[in-house]
C-alpha cells in the first residue's frame, strides 16, 4: 500500500512538471495566493472577462497540492453550513436563490470541462446518502422532510428496497438522493484547469511561499508582489499566513482507495451511475466508484493537529486506515479480502461557524474565498465567478448572495481548540457507536457536540 505521496489522484496521473519559482519582485493587476480550485477558477473567469488583466498565481508547492488534489471527488450542490443560517440575516428568498445558484454551479463546472476539453472522469449520477441503523434512518427522514420544504433541492426519499436496488449497501434501511452531483477525479480537474489558465496567459509560480498578505501587496520568500487586488485562496493552509492563525481551522480528512474491483462485485452492488455515496453517521464518510473501478472512501481520521499544523505529503496513521477499512467492510462486506492500494490525507478550512465565505475589502484590495468544510469542489467555482464580479465592480446576482462578505468569529486560542476538537470528534464517534447498538433516536452526546461546535 502506498501511504501519502499527496493522493491517489496524483499518483494515478503523475505529479505535474515543476513550474517556475518566483525569485524577484513583481507588479501585476491581480495576485492570487494558492493554485487550487479557488485560485484557478478566479483567474479563469477574470481573464475571460478582461483579457488585458495581468494575473499571477503564487503557490507554495505545486498546482492542486492541497484539498483540490486530495478530496473525495464530490461535485455537489451543498451550501456550506446549510441554508437555514441565512434566514435571519437575509430572508428565505435569498437562501432559496443561493440553493438554485449551487445547482447551476454543478452544471457550470461540467460545462466548462466540456468546452475546455478537460477530461476529469466526470459522471453525473447524483448524491446518494444511506442510513444503515435506526437512528440514522430517523435523521434521514427528518432531513428529507426539511429538504422538501425548500425549492430547488429535488431530494427523494428512497425506501429500503429502492435504496438497495440502486446501490447495494449492506443493511441499508433507506436513502436520500438528489440529481445535482457528479463524480470527478479531482487531480485531473485541477491539472486541466491549470493548463487552460496558462493558455490564457496567466502566470503560475510554484514553490513560492507567501508569508503575509497586506493591502495591495503580498510578501513571499524572495520578494514582494504589488497588485491592485490580492486574493487569498489558501483554504486549509490559511493558518500559515501571518495574522490568520485563528481564522480557519485546518481540519484533517483521510482517504483510502481499494485495488480495482471485478465485474462480479459491481454487478452485485449495482453501483454504476456515478452516484457519490455518503451516510448519516455523525463521523460521516464519503465515497465514490472511480473511473477505473476502485472504491475511494474517506472520513475524518485524526481531525486536527495541535497548533493548526498541516501535513506535508498526506502520510496517514495506520489507525485512520483501519478505521476507513472498517467502514468499507460495513457497507460492502464483499470487500473484506480486498487490498487497499493507497491511503492519503489532507486539510480543509473550517470557519468557527462552519459557513464558507467570499468577499472583497475595496480599501485594501484584499479579497478572499474559502472555509468550504469539504464542499469546495463546486463552491470554488461559484467563488471564482463571484470574485470576478467583485473585482470588476459588477452589480450581479452573485455578489448579492448571502455568503458574500460573511464574517465569522475567530477560533479559540490553543490549547482550547485542540482539546475541544479532539474531544468533540471523540464524542461524535461515541454517539455513532451507541446508535449502532439499536437506538432509534440521535444520541444526546451528538446533540451536545453539535451545540458546542456551532452546527446548531
Amino acid at each position: 500500500m502506498i501511504n501519502g505521496q499527496v493522493s491517489h489522484w496524483w499518483e494515478q496521473i503523475g505529479l505535474p512538471a515543476a513550474r517556475p519559482t518566483l525569485n524577484e519582485s513583481l507588479e501585476v493587476d491581480v495576485a492570487i495566493v494558492g493554485a487550487g480550485f479557488t485560485g484557478l477558477w478566479t483567474a479563469y473567469y477574470l481573464k475571460q472577462a478582461d483579457p488585458s488583466l495581468r494575473i499571477a498565481i503564487l503557490e507554495q508547492r505545486h498546482v492542486g497540492y492541497g484539498a483540490s488534489g486530495r478530496n473525495g471527488g464530490w461535485l455537489t450542490n451543498t451550501i456550506t453550513g446549510g441554508r437555514e443560517q441565512y434566514l435571519k440575516s437575509h430572508g428565505r428568498q435569498a437562501a432559496t436563490d443561493f440553493q438554485l445558484t449551487m445547482n447551476r454551479t454543478v452544471a457550470e463546472v461540467i460545462r466548462v470541462c466540456q468546452s475546455e476539453q478537460i477530461e476529469a472522469d466526470i459522471l453525473p449520477g447524483g448524491e446518494f446518502e444511506v442510513a444503515y441503523n435506526a437512528a440514522q434512518f430517523t435523521r434521514l427522514r427528518e432531513f428529507v422532510k426539511d429538504e422538501n420544504s425548500w425549492e430547488h433541492t429535488d431530494v427523494q426519499l428512497l425506501t429500503q428496497s429502492d435504496a438497495t436496488e440502486r446501490i447495494g449497501v449492506e443493511g441499508a434501511l433507506g436513502a436520500a438522493w438528489h440529481p445535482h452531483a457528479a463524480r470527478i477525479q479531482p487531480a485531473k480537474l485541477v491539472s486541466g484547469l491549470a493548463r487552460v489558465v496558462e493558455s490564457l496567459g496567466i502566470e503560475i509560480y510554484e514553490n513560492t511561499r507567501v508569508t503575509e498578505i497586506r493591502p495591495h501587496q503580498l510578501d513571499f520568500v524572495g520578494g514582494q508582489v504589488t497588485a491592485e487586488f490580492v486574493i487569498r485562496a489558501t483554504e486549509g493552509f490559511t493558518a500559515g499566513l501571518k495574522g490568520h492563525k485563528r481564522l480557519w481551522l485546518p481540519m484533517n480528512s483521510s482517504m483510502i482507495a481499494t485495488e480495482p474491483l471485478g465485474a462480479d462485485f459491481w454487478d452485485e452492488v449495482n453501483w454504476s451511475q456515478g452516484e457519490v455515496l455518503g451516510d448519516f453517521a455523525h463521523v460521516y464518510m464519503y465515497a465514490q466508484r472511480t473511473a477505473d473501478d476502485r472504491i475511494a472512501i474517506g472520513g475524518r481520521g485524526v481531525p486536527y493537529k495541535y497548533g493548526s499544523r498541516t501535513d506535508l505529503d498526506g502520510q496517514t496513521p495506520e489507525a485512520s486506515v483501519k478505521g476507513l477499512q472498517e467502514i468499507l467492510h460495513t457497507l460492502f462486506p464483499q470487500t473484506r479480502l480486498t487490498n487497499i492500494d493507497h491511503a492519503w490525507s489532507g486539510v480543509l478550512g473550517v470557519p468557527r461557524d462552519w459557513a464558507a465565505t467570499v468577499g472583497l475589502d475595496s480599501h485594501s484590495g484584499i479579497a478572499w474565498a474559502g472555509g468550504y468544510v469539504g464542499t469546495g469542489v463546486a463552491t470554488t467555482n461559484l467563488a471564482g465567478r463571484t470574485l470576478r464580479d467583485l473585482v470588476l465592480g459588477r452589480n450581479s446576482d452573485l455578489v448579492d448572495l448571502p455568503w458574500v462578505n460573511h464574517q465569522a468569529r475567530l477560533w479559540e486560542p490553543e490549547p482550547l481548540r485542540w482539546i475541544a476538537t479532539k474531544g468533540l470528534y471523540a464524542a461524535y464517534g461515541l454517539a455513532d457507536r451507541q446508535e449502532a447498538k439499536g437506538s432509534s433516536h440521535t444520541s444526546p452526546i451528538a446533540h451536545f457536540a453539535d451545540l458546542v461546535t456551532g452546527k446548531r
